[in-house]
């Protein structure tokens, strides 16, 4: 273990931690109190270290999302684990008809079910723009849609790129969790990018002095 704290970075107390949490899988016994790891358990102490740090979930999330790429689930339902970890629990009931009806015309034609919580996600934002008045003035909300669109075929592209089963669940578990991090990081530096040249800030020089 100490040379796998050493490999890691990872203080060897952590490592336990995770052990005991049943995160990180256990190794092979040489000894009474020795054990052999491999090149398997750095790769899933990165995993562990990218959901809990930079994915932000909890170790019980965490377990679920990494049982379900031990797990032989359809790789549909594996999004499913991955998307429920990272999405709030959201009552149908407490969201009006017509935002989720203003939704799924949104994505009409695509394959949504009814309790994707994608889908109550985004008709809960939905409802709370609208009470803000904040309105589709330029086709804002079938624009994200169209963009979340291309992000889930790029998120399969890399799915489908990958070798085994257990590759690939691991990539729509990292791309799922990661991927909403990613993407909100990217359309900060966008919206820097696209405001800066619509509306840019005169140099200095370029200032009209004023008269006092």
């Amino acid at each position: 273990m100490a040379e796998l704290s050493r490999a890691s970075g990872i203080p060897v107390a952590t490592i336990k931690f995770y052990l005991r949490e049943r995160l990180l899988p256990a190794g092979e016994r040489t000894g009474p109190n020795q054990a052999r790891y491999g090149e398997e358990h750095l790769r899933r102490l990165r995993l562990i270290r990218g959901l809990l740090e930079v994915g932000g979930l909890s170790v019980a999330t965490a377990r679920g999302v990494i049982d379900a790429v031990d797990s032989e689930l359809p790789l549909t339902q594996s999004f499913g684990v991955a998307q429920r970890a990272v999405s709030a629990t959201i009552d149908p009931a407490d969201i009006d008809p017509e935002a989720l009806a203003g939704i799924d015309r949104l994505v009409e034609g695509w394959r949504v079910s009814g309790d994707n919580p994608g889908r109550l996600a985004a008709a809960h934002v939905l409802q709370t723009f609208e009470s803000l008045g904040q309105r589709d003035e330029r086709n804002w909300f079938s624009r994200y849609a169209a963009a979340a669109l291309l992000v889930a075929e790029a998120d399969l592209d890399q799915v489908e790129a990958r070798g085994s089963r257990e590759d690939m669940a691991e990539t729509v578990v990292i791309g799922t969790v990661l991927g909403d991090a990613l993407f909100s990081g990217l359309r900060r530096a966008a919206q820097e990018h696209v405001s800066t040249l619509r509306y840019p800030v005169p140099s200095e020089p370029d200032r009209t002095p004023t008269r006092e």
